[in-house]
């Protein structure tokens, strides 16, 4: 049993090593094909800060290539295991399938924990460090002053939320004016808008395109703009964190930002609740002091839905992060008993239906973020449904195989 097991873990061993360098060099090549070789061919950096950026997009890259790896190397070292009858003279020795794989099982709860490190805390980091590495070289600090969604309150008296921002194109942006002593809170949207960094250098301007205001006072006033142009100046930013956007932060920094919105509130706050605190009890109090409570109360469930979404945005996040880590077990469950049925000894029939499998998998985890905007959906359940799945019909497939059905 000892040397049955050591060769088969041996064999997955080494194919797991060579499909997730190959499948991490794909994903590598990508990468630095997008980012890396237009900053490097415009003259903007030199070979040792690309092949530091390299570097430091390798964890981000391994994030999604062990997977990828592990399922094909069972699928490989399975399928060639069976297609030698080398399964056959096992079983004829009296060794069950189960007792045979158990040290590979084991080896995909190791490189579950590992997948855990590197989703929840390592491969996050190192994205962000490379972004921020691509943003001084690129010298696009102004473009960072709006990440996309998340709350921004980095500018007083003001609050940004931006679904999309893609080079300085924003999508669906909602700006939120805090009323104040002598200014009466409003609220603006634009369907797209575009970030202009060279027209001030001290200053923040968006050009928004399809732009609709509404200010809440004594009476509620609307207006309407096909464009429209707004300046922040960027000495106001204060206690900037430079927090990276949802998809690039770790679960520490996804769980405090959770907290942070959990606590915001734009009702019924008092002077000793975190909305009194960020200096925000002035949105409640704007349905006791208008003589519009209609349109007040149209403000303040417009800035609940956002907070919600938001909200809904990290909890997704949150969620994929771990669920994503389980995905070597799953994999493996699955991939033991394909591997025997297939029976064949061609590395590209393992690798197809290994690919395959990684296509469905990824399915539900796309459908779950791009529901991440409707709460309501409950999509952080759905990036668990592709482990249950995995796990029941692997469970099933290997049950079957033990008893040579």
């Amino acid at each position: 049993m000892k040397t049955l097991h050591k060769y088969l873990t041996g064999q997955v061993l080494a194919a797991l090593l060579l499909t997730v360098a190959v499948f991490t060099f794909v994903v590598l090549l990508l990468n630095v094909l997008k980012d890396v070789l237009p900053l490097l061919f415009g003259g903007h950096v030199s070979l040792w800060l690309v092949v530091k950026a390299v570097g430091l997009l390798t964890p981000f890259a391994v994030v999604y290539a062990l997977p990828m790896g592990f399922i094909t190397a069972t699928l490989l070292a399975f399928g060639r295991f069976s297609a030698d009858q080398e399964l056959t003279a096992a079983r004829a020795g009296g060794v069950s399938l189960l007792s045979l794989i158990m040290p590979v099982l084991l080896l995909s709860l190791l490189c579950c924990g590992l997948s855990a490190w590197f989703n929840l805390d390592l491969g996050p980091r190192s994205r962000v460090a490379f972004i921020n590495l691509r943003r001084d070289l690129a010298s696009e600090l102004v473009n960072a002053q709006i990440p996309e969604g998340r709350c921004i309150k980095d500018f007083p008296g003001y609050l940004f939320f931006v679904e999309k921002n893609r080079g300085g194109e924003l999508e669906n942006i909602n700006i939120y004016r805090l009323p104040t002593a002598t200014n009466p809170p409003s609220t603006l949207h634009a369907v797209h808008g575009h970030l202009l960094p060279n027209r001030a250098s001290d200053q923040l301007v968006i050009d928004l395109v399809d732009a609709r205001t509404v200010t809440v006072g004594q009476r509620v006033a609307i207006n309407s703009f096909p464009t429209l142009s707004i300046n922040f100046s960027l000495n106001t930013v204060t206690n900037r964190d430079n927090k990276p956007k949802i998809s690039d932060m770790t679960f520490l920094q996804l769980r405090q930002e959770m907290r942070e919105l959990q606590e915001l509130s734009f009702s019924g706050a008092t002077p000793a609740s975190a909305a009194g605190r960020e200096g925000m009890p002035g949105l409640n109090r704007v349905a006791s002091t208008t003589n519009a409570p209609s349109a007040s109360n149209e403000f303040l469930r417009a800035a609940e839905n956002m907070r919600q979404q938001a909200m809904g945005r990290v909890r997704v996040a949150m969620h994929r992060e771990i669920a994503f880590s389980f995905a070597c077990f799953g994999f493996t469950l699955v991939g033991i008993p394909l591997g025997i049925r297939v029976h064949r000894r061609e590395t590209n029939i393992g690798i197809g239906i290994a690919l395959g499998l990684v296509v469905v998998y990824y399915a539900f985890i796309m459908l779950g973020e791009s529901l991440a905007a409707h709460p309501e959906l409950y999509p952080h359940l759905i990036l668990w449904l592709p482990n249950f799945i995995f796990q029941a019909v692997g469970a099933v497939l290997l049950w079957r195989a033990n008893r040579g059905i």
